[in-house]
């Protein structure tokens, strides 16, 4: 995206639109929810807890941590200006913008945009699914800490950064190292009884995350793994976007 003055000048308020049910649910609606009083405290025990009872650990740590070698690699391959989709607390976004590339960070959560703003990064309060400043400008947009499992509908996410990336641009996904597909609905719990309410979310791995791109118009540029966490750059499919499904 080619930005004349700060990006600030772009952060403009959008005008919202309520995005289908089917792809995305506020699950952080109440201000004293277990993500944003874990995000407050910068640890857990934080979890995903699925309609089955399982319980799926969140490493709120590291996401208020520093970036790790893993997410170093991530920040040498962004390109030009970056939107972080999902961006938690700015750990990337503040990262990208001390290294003087145009940023910004979305994310659901008031308490992970406060956060990211105290980080020196550049965040809104917004759901991917809702208008977006420069949209069809970025040129490399972010889907990291499993974000792809954003609205339950990996296809559905993925065509909506088509609209959202540059043609030329790029996006980065991170999977999970393992052989999974699968949506779910789940709450998240902080193992002491506090539960928000329930959303939709998928779990993917590398393997069904090319299957999911191509659906949605992508394709694979380059896999790696580093530090047991697995990823994937996309860029367009040559040739028109394919119908939705």
């Amino acid at each position: 995206m080619r930005v004349r003055g700060p990006l600030t000048a772009v952060v403009a308020p959008g005008r919202a639109l309520a995005p289908p049910a089917a792809w995305y649910q506020d699950p952080y609606s109440d201000a004293r929810d277990p993500y944003s009083d874990a995000l407050r405290s910068g640890r857990g025990p934080l979890y995903l807890r699925r309609d089955d009872g399982r319980l799926l650990s969140l490493d709120v740590e590291r996401w208020c941590a520093a970036p790790d070698a893993a997410d170093l690699g991530v920040l040498a391959r962004c390109e030009g200006s970056v939107l972080d989709v999902g961006c938690g607390p700015g750990r990337l976004v503040a990262a990208l913008a001390a290294r003087g590339h145009p940023a910004l960070g979305i994310d659901v959560s008031p308490a992970a945009v406060a956060r990211a703003k105290l980080s020196g990064g550049l965040a809104l309060c917004r759901s991917v699914f809702e208008p977006l400043p420069g949209e069809g400008r970025w040129d490399t947009t972010l889907l990291i800490d499993g974000n792809i499992g954003i609205g339950g509908d990996p296809v559905a996410l993925l065509r909506r950064l088509g609209e959202i990336t540059d043609r030329k641009g790029t996006v980065i996904v991170e999977s999970l190292a393992l052989d999974v597909d699968e949506r779910c609905e789940v709450r998240l719990d902080n193992g002491r009884g506090g539960l928000s309410t329930s959303f939709a979310w998928a779990r993917v791995g590398a393997r069904a995350l090319n299957g999911h791109a191509q659906a949605a118009g992508w394709v694979r540029h380059r896999e790696w793994t580093e530090a047991g966490r697995a990823f994937t750059e996309l860029t367009r499919r040559p040739g028109p976007i394919p119908p939705r499904r």
